[in-house]
């Protein structure tokens, strides 16, 4: 199990949750569990989330390990220029 922070309209979309304890080996399996759960955040993972682990942050990481006690972030990507 992992706690995973969610940023945002991130936690909105999961049912008001901020802070959610869930069963993942890796950022796939992460993504994919959530959307299972949360059918709400889909559309907001389609568009992009960034994954922060103990303060890095990885993008299209998708085989990235989740270590057990990892400090573990998602956000919605920002856009802009």
């Amino acid at each position: 199990m992992v706690e995973v922070t969610l940023w945002g309209s991130l936690a909105a979309a999961a049912e008001g949750n901020s802070k959610i304890e869930i069963e993942a080996k890796n950022i796939r399996e992460l993504f994919e569990r959530l959307s299972e759960r949360f059918p709400r955040l889909e559309p907001l993972m389609a568009r992009g989330i960034a994954v922060a682990i103990d303060g890095t942050i990885y993008r299209d990481t998708w085989s990235k390990e989740l270590p057990t006690g990892a400090e573990i972030y998602l956000l919605p990507r920002l856009a802009g220029g």
